[in-house]
């Protein structure tokens, strides 16, 4: 049985993201290839960094409580990254709030929140614009392995290249 966060979760949630030195919410359609994907990833990149992150994921078509594709946690785990416990879920406002950062996988994605919570629009940006691009991230959902790989290398080079930019955004505070 899926039951509503409680009023305490919230808090919660919402006191972790006040403690977090940055935050940075990945998005993605469902939630189980390539938001996850990049959290792992940019997870492993600042781990022992020493600063204060909170990562997460959701989609905004997500189903709620999927596990990630089979694959994503393939080419995660040839990078020694593990996605234990990690489950779908959709795009929300309380979640967006709790975020510095929003990095969107497609143009779309990043209208459809822009749209939608236009009042939170200026922490929401495309990926690929932390490197001065616009491309978007191709959904390797239904290829092969080599497909979720070139999926995997896109987000490492994106990720890696744009540090400082995420750095410098999931540092400000929310507005």
């Amino acid at each position: 049985m899926n039951a509503a966060p409680s009023a305490d979760s919230s808090s919660q949630q919402r006191r972790a993201a006040e403690d977090a030195q940055y935050s940075v919410l990945f998005v993605c359609t469902a939630n189980i290839c390539r938001s996850p994907m990049a959290m792992g990833l940019w997870k492993a990149a600042v781990q022992g960094s020493g600063e204060g992150w909170r990562i997460e994921s959701a989609g905004v078509r997500a189903l709620e409580g999927m596990p990630p594709a089979e694959l994503t946690l393939y080419v995660l785990a040839r990078r020694g990254i593990s996605l234990e416990g990690f489950r779908s879920r959709p795009v929300t406002r309380d979640l967006l709030e709790g975020f510095n950062l929003v990095l969107t996988m497609e143009a779309e994605h990043r209208r459809v929140l822009r749209e939608a919570y236009p009042d939170l629009a200026a922490r929401v940006y495309l990926l690929s614009e932390m490197v001065g691009r616009g491309e978007d991230v191709e959904d390797p959902i239904g290829g092969s392995w080599i497909a979720f790989e070139a999926t995997a290398q896109h987000l490492e080079e994106l990720l890696r290249n744009g540090a400082p930019r995420i750095r410098q955004l999931a540092a400000s505070s929310p507005g």
